[in-house]
């Protein structure tokens, strides 16, 4: 009988990985497909992990409050807290959207969650900017090599910097979303993490120098690669074919981590693609730019973020102890 009631409960489980984000109603299966793209990919993906997390532990949906204490238990010191959030989170929705009451709501819950965080909590890790000078030492590594790869790494790097893009956006470029202008390019972006709707964003990247020119840079990548139109950054095997295939997001931090310690940068593990866009806010805030003109090319939604970022870089600006430093006299 045992037996029985455990494959029962694998079933019922495997079944409500399969009902994330989808309500459990007799709909038509447009209606299924438009529920299905209320949520972005990366944010389904992301739950579906966290569900499977919490079943393979051997809890079981729909659950109740007192058994996600115990989980949250089990992983307060194992778990970042951010992570353990999105767990609960995840909870939540798949309950709401199978019409169950939700157990993360129940204050106790909260309540561990609160504790956990003031017993385990940790900053959060957060990549290097990239600084000019930084980007002008990548920018002359890749330029130095004759791979295509290189050629199209420099192309990466540029645009994303001076674009501020984030890496869904980056492997999402198509030739089709970039015009040429006598200024620069404008590129369109159709849909990205602040515009789930689809709404469009628009980027204008104009030309640079010598030393960086992400105009130049993208033009020697489309004159490489042969192609004007798909994705702009594809995949290339090994023997230095270019493949259809866009490249996966993970890789742009790849990329980035890989230049950084080839140059021999400090610290070189924490660089990622956020370098990009933390490096683009800092260099241009350092520079005199708008804070405006910042928040438009990075399509940033809140102040708190570019803010954070410029201050960090400027924890040496105009600093209280250096003042004392330099002025210990009368």
């Amino acid at each position: 009988m045992k037996q029985n009631s455990d494959n029962s409960s694998l079933l019922r489980n495997e079944k409500a990985l399969n009902q994330i984000q989808t309500h459990n109603l007799a709909v038509s299966t447009s209606s299924r497909s438009y529920i299905h793209a209320a949520t972005s990919d990366n944010t389904r993906q992301a739950y579906q992990t966290d569900i499977r997390h919490f079943i393979q532990w051997g809890g079981l949906l729909p659950t109740t409050a007192g058994v996600i204490m115990r989980y949250l238990q089990q992983y307060a010191d194992k778990l970042n807290s951010r992570t353990l959030v999105r767990r609960l989170t995840a909870l939540k929705n798949w309950h709401l959207s199978q019409g169950f009451a939700d157990p993360t709501a129940h204050p106790a819950v909260r309540k561990t969650l609160t504790g956990i965080k003031n017993v385990h909590g940790k900053p959060k890790d957060k990549a290097l900017p990239i600084t000019i000078e930084i980007l002008i030492t990548m920018a002359n590594y890749f330029k130095q090599s004759d791979r295509m790869i290189d050629c199209r790494n420099n192309a990466i790097l540029q645009i994303g910097f001076f674009g501020a893009f984030r890496r869904s956006e980056l492997v999402a470029l198509q030739w089709e979303h970039i015009r040429f202008l006598p200024e620069g390019i404008e590129i369109l972006i159709p849909r990205s993490k602040t515009d789930q709707e689809g709404e469009g964003q628009l980027c204008a990247i104009p030309y640079g120098d010598e030393q960086l020119c992400p105009i130049t840079t993208l033009i020697k990548w489309r004159d490489r690669s042969q192609c004007e139109s798909g994705f702009v950054f594809r995949q290339i095997t090994k023997g230095q074919q270019l493949k259809d295939n866009v490249i996966k997001s993970a890789q742009v931090s790849i990329i980035i981590k890989s230049a950084a310690k080839i140059c021999q940068l400090p610290d070189a593990e924490f660089y990622s693609s956020h370098s990009l866009r933390r490096g683009f806010a800092t260099e241009a805030s350092k520079k005199g730019a708008p804070f405006s003109a910042i928040m438009r090319q990075g399509r940033w939604r809140h102040e708190g973020t570019v803010l954070g970022y410029i201050e960090e870089g400027k924890l040496f600006d105009t600093n209280a102890a250096d003042i004392i430093l330099k002025n210990k006299e009368g």
